[in-house]
């Protein structure tokens, strides 16, 4: 059998830590191969080897049946090899046609970029493989969705026949995945190959031929997804049996915790998209928000949290009024927030894990004395939620920057939930999370409620929504359009709300 690629035996190290131990993965021609493991495993690494952003120690390389050295990303496209990162590396202010062409600009013959032949080949690109992306439009004013399509588009400009996605679905709505495996599924049938990495095990089923498992480090093997099932990747996976169902007791709520009322927000746009919304959490419930991204939920987590201004209504956190108090005002009144963008309002990058553990809380005792710093207390305070939360890292020390997305969030969420907050809001809390770590969150998340914490959860994954939370309330334009017992609606209820129709449940009007 010959393979497109081959990686045999790769062993890459960094200091104090092995990240890929005597790893083969062969992909054949026309197939999408899953790249399976926790957060924190190596799959990444591996994959960044394979481009030639690292070098590797030890292993080989091979592409076609000929061994290669890949030395940096230049070479890996020259043979063939485009990669789509899950952080995006886009120009915010340039457009579509702008950041594919980026250091391979076609010239007239004049020596000046031929913007519009370059446009013309993305727009015949982007019909051939149903991307359906608007080479003019610059890159701030597109979706996530489409950010990630412009990535695609990038690999195949430049002529890849191997496609590695890294974790693509992080960031993207039920609906852009769906989109996007179909994209996936008509690049093989032009002949393109592909590797996915993720730990997705519902889109593995759905997608991938063939996947190959990682578990700290070291190949566990491959397997063909038809002859699998999820169970098995995830025991493959974490190393032991996964609980798919949150183990819980029906919730017993008390006094309120959190009221919206009447609330309106308006987005960067100075559009209204939060429209007289009404909300109320109780102590020892877990709230699910339910919507189609895009329908005010961020605008109205941002306003609760201080982040943004609303222009009217109130919100009341255990009756006292903190609308539009500032972030520290609304933390310190019994406030905790898992953001739903760990980049831009979780972390710190640049600050070490120890430094960001403590964000919320540095300037108290004993993290603080006299506005002075007491490391000792944050790095041991640091140490017990690394191990606590099984923060895959070298040390307290190490930048968050270094740590992988899943890691990163499981930083922000040992933060969060060790505070104990009054009010916890969980936004997308689990995104970019092995299987393994989702049951870990899942478990805090009902341990803070049956401590008689208030969470309001909200999440574009539905199997999570229906599991975890008690009550669902279901987001539609900017407004509450129903409230629901978990236990008594399903999924296709749910979508059909989210769309905006079906049945007035709640006596909350469309």
């Amino acid at each position: 059998m010959e393979y497109v690629i081959e990686m045999l035996n790769i062993r890459k190290e960094f200091p104090g830590i092995v990240a890929n131990d005597n790893i083969t993965v062969q992909l054949k021609k026309g197939e999408i191969h899953a790249l399976l493991g926790e957060n924190g495993a190596g799959k990444s690494t591996l994959m960044n080897v394979l481009f030639g952003l690292y070098q590797p120690e030890q292993g080989e390389i091979r592409v076609n049946g000929k061994p290669v050295k890949i030395t940096n990303p230049n070479i890996a496209n020259d043979l063939g090899i485009g990669m789509v990162h899950q952080h995006f590396m886009l120009v915010e202010p340039f457009t579509v046609t702008q950041n594919i062409i980026l250091g391979s600009e076609p010239k007239t013959k004049f020596g000046t970029i031929n913007l519009k032949k370059a446009e013309k080949e993305i727009q015949e690109l982007s019909d051939r493989y149903g991307l359906k992306v608007d080479p003019t439009a610059k890159i701030r004013d597109i979706s996530v969705g489409m950010q990630q399509r412009v990535e695609i588009l990038k690999t195949l400009y430049r002529g890849a026949e191997v496609l590695i996605f890294d974790e693509p679905t992080a960031v993207l709505t039920p609906q852009e995945i769906t989109e996007l495996i179909e994209i996936m599924q008509s690049l093989v049938k032009e002949g393109k190959s592909i590797i996915l990495i993720t730990h997705k095990l519902k889109e593995i089923m759905e997608a991938c031929d063939r996947c190959t498992v990682i578990r700290k480090g070291k190949g566990i093997g491959t397997v063909d997804v038809k002859e699998t099932t999820v169970n098995e990747l995830a025991s493959l996976m974490v190393g032991r049996d996964v609980n798919f169902q949150v183990s819980k007791t029906p919730a017993e709520p008390k006094h309120e915790v959190l009221e919206v009322k009447d609330l309106y927000v308006k987005d960067s746009r100075k559009v209204d998209v939060v429209k007289g919304l009404d909300l109320k959490v109780r102590a020892g419930e877990i709230v699910g928000v339910a919507g189609i991204d895009g329908n005010g939920q961020t605008e109205l987590i941002e306003a609760i949290t201080g982040l943004t201004k609303s222009y009217r209504g109130n919100i009341l956190l255990n009756k006292k009024d903190i609308t539009n108090k500032t972030p520290r005002e609304v933390t310190e009144s019994g406030l905790g927030h898992i953001p739903q963008d760990r980049h831009k309002y979780g972390l710190v990058l640049d600050y070490t894990i120890g430094e960001n553990i403590v964000l919320q809380t540095y300037y108290q005792k004993p993290y603080s004395k006299n506005t002075i710093l007491n490391h000792d207390a944050i790095y041991k305070k640091a140490e017990e939620l690394i191990a606590m939360y099984d923060v895959r890292t070298p040390s307290a020390f190490t930048p968050a920057r270094a740590l992988s997305g899943g890691n990163q969030q499981k930083a922000i969420i040992a933060r969060e939930v060790e505070r104990s907050p009054e009010l916890l809001i969980a936004a997308q809390p689990t995104r970019g999370l092995d299987v393994g770590a989702i049951e870990f969150v899942h478990q805090k998340l009902v341990e803070e409620r049956d401590k008689g914490k208030a969470i309001l959860l909200v999440s574009f994954e539905l199997d999570e929504i229906l599991d975890v939370s008690d009550r669902i309330v279901v987001i539609y334009d900017g407004r509450i359009v129903a409230d629901l017992d978990a236990k008594e609606t399903n999924e296709r209820e749910l979508g059909l709300l989210m769309a905006g129709s079906g049945t007035d449940k709640a006596g909350v009007s469309k």
